[in-house]
């Protein structure tokens, strides 16, 4: 019985462990992903970057302004100026609404034509930018997101206990008006003036301010972007997607799948892609999601409450992590955002249990060339 479970670990010898007892060297994860990169650029005819913030749970990521800079790089790496075609395979939860439109002034510097690959989610500001693109590539998978944006600044409402700025969503405060209006059924004035007292009572009325300003951008970004790649003819259609996804779909983190994306909502989608294309995206996907660790929860207070119960009587807990938080990506470059983040317990009177405490350590971006 023991000569037959050696047997049995000697079979299911992973492929790298192989590569090993030959002497060929593993292939890194960072180098499976660059060549699949390449098998879906042969594929698709194209020049590909990725990017993608982290979707894993507890951990804040975002589509943000510094990405830019970092994207410039891997344009400047492109075979010629403009090429044929430029795909960005993109998952990311969203971000700064001026990301998308950035980025697609650069992508149409350097590129006669571009899509977006869309592997998994591509929500709100990566809808934004999705919509710049000649052709949205979705896998059965992939979803779109409205683009709605919440607002957040210093006049946000505050969390009751970690003092956390609340993001208010820009039709969550239309709909509060409307469910005054239409289902509750009040009309007179003096009545509607005090429904809005409760609200400004809540919600700084700057904050309010910031809401309507918001939404206006959004549709202006919305329109811009559209009108990167479409004629002067079709601004029935986009002000039609602007309208439907900005405000018909009533809640934010409504799943656009690409059947709905196509039929009802009249977006340029590609859904009919060959086996081996529509493999390639999920393998990569895969290996960003194994990067990025999207199937673990981040929970810290976990890890301190295991180490507290590891440590001597009176110990307090200290946990530190390095966090993954954004990837640009392509065949010869690619850089990484992390953070590296301290949580200790700490006595704070007059709270009787310990509180959590997190410290910033370092955060930046790294790089390595292929």
């Amino acid at each position: 019985m023991a000569t037959r479970k050696k047997s049995t670990q000697r079979k299911s010898k992973t492929d790298a462990q192989q590569q090993a007892s030959k002497g060929t060297p593993a292939e890194s994860p960072r180098d499976q992903r660059r060549a699949l990169i390449k098998r879906i650029g042969a594929l698709r005819g194209s020049s590909v970057v990725c990017f993608l913030t982290s979707i894993r749970p507890n951990v804040p990521s975002q589509m943000a302004d510094d990405a830019i800079r970092v994207f410039f790089d891997h344009l400047l790496r492109l075979s010629k100026r403009p090429v044929e075609k430029l795909d960005i395979f993109l998952c990311s939860n969203g971000g700064s609404a001026t990301v998308p439109w950035r980025l697609v002034s650069l992508f149409r510097e350097y590129a006669k034509s571009f899509s977006v690959i869309v592997p998994y989610r591509a929500y709100s500001a990566a809808t934004m930018l999705a919509l710049g693109a000649d052709e949205i590539v979705m896998h059965p998978f992939g979803e779109l997101g409205p683009i709605d944006p919440t607002v957040s600044n210093e006049f946000n409402p505050q969390e009751q206990g970690t003092g956390r700025r609340l993001g208010i969503s820009v039709e969550d405060v239309k709909a509060y008006v409307t469910f005054i209006k239409s289902t509750v059924g009040i009309t007179h004035e003096d009545e509607l003036i005090e429904a809005i007292k409760i609200l400004a009572d809540k919600v700084h009325p700057l904050a309010l301010g910031n809401v309507e300003r918001f939404l206006s951008q959004s549709r202006m970004m919305g329109r811009k972007i559209m009108r990167t790649h479409m004629a002067e003819a079709e601004e029935h259609t986009i002000n039609d997607i602007i309208e439907n996804l900005a405000s018909k779909l009533y809640f934010h983190g409504h799943p656009i799948n690409r059947r709905e994306a196509k039929e009802e909502l009249r977006l340029k989608v590609r859904d009919d892609l060959e086996a081996e294309l529509e493999t390639a995206i999920w393998d990569l996907y895969l290996l960003y999601e194994q990067e990025f660790r999207n199937r673990e929860s981040f929970n810290p207070a976990g890890d301190l409450a295991n180490a507290r119960a590891q440590n001597p009587p009176g110990t307090p807990a200290v946990m530190e992590y390095e966090l993954l938080h954004a990837m640009v990506e392509s065949a010869q470059l690619s850089n990484w955002f992390t953070t590296r983040r301290r949580f200790s317990e700490v006595a704070i009177p007059p709270h009787p249990l310990p509180q959590i405490k997190e410290d910033l350590l370092a955060q930046g971006w790294k790089s390595e060339s292929a």
